[in-house]
């Protein structure tokens, strides 16, 4: 009795044997064998907003990137007398009572992956304002035509101003404008070297 019960646990462990041989890693009496790898990976969304230089003008204004991006008029003045050193230029309709404008186009891109939807736009306001009072940010989202193509843009986080083309396609390029307005206010501490940053915003939903 008891030399067939160990001849049945022999058996059953000779056929253990014989299936393992066939397991994914390692196997014998065979030159083949296929493990798996299970790759895991957790998809995130992706957002991404790059400004460039635009072409307008003889001497485009060049947008350099740094911790932020920047782009210089250089010297400008409230009748436009003042060459242009990139861009373009507008005089006041009125001299002495209306302003001038100095602009530039620029290039804006917004890149998104892995979002539920394709519908965006991209929006902007004047988070850091000139510190002289006759200075101020314009913009428009086409060619202006004149200096009343230019309009002031949101000082406000709440209330920004639209900026390029609404729905844009992920990765494609647009165009947008901005200036720097001049009015033609007189007084004390309205020369000299100011800055504004403008925040811009995409958001994708």
């Amino acid at each position: 009795m008891t030399a067939r019960i160990t001849t049945a646990v022999l058996l059953i462990v000779a056929l253990f044997s014989a299936v393992s041989g066939f397991a994914a890693t390692s196997a014998t009496g065979t030159n083949t064998v296929s493990p798996a790898l299970v790759v895991n990976v957790t998809v995130a969304k992706a957002i991404q907003l790059t400004l460039a230089t635009g072409s307008l003008g003889t001497t485009p204004c060049a947008i350099t990137p740094a911790s932020d991006y920047s782009m210089t008029f250089g010297t400008v003045d409230a009748l436009g007398i003042t060459a242009t050193t990139c861009g373009a230029k507008f005089a006041p309709t009125t001299p002495g009572v209306t302003p001038a404008a100095y602009y530039a186009d620029y290039k804006l891109t917004p890149v998104f992956t892995s979002q539920t939807v394709s519908t965006n736009t991209i929006t902007a306001y004047v988070s850091s304002t000139f510190a002289k009072a006759n200075l101020s940010v314009v913009q428009a989202n086409s060619l202006p035509a004149s200096i009343a193509g230019l309009s002031a843009m949101s000082t406000s986080s709440s209330a920004q101003t639209a900026v390029g083309t609404a729905n844009g396609a992920s990765g494609t390029a647009q165009t947008a404008y901005i200036g720097v307005e001049i009015a033609p206010t007189n007084g004390a501490g309205l020369t000299g070297a100011d800055a504004a940053t403008v925040t811009y915003t995409l958001t994708v939903q």
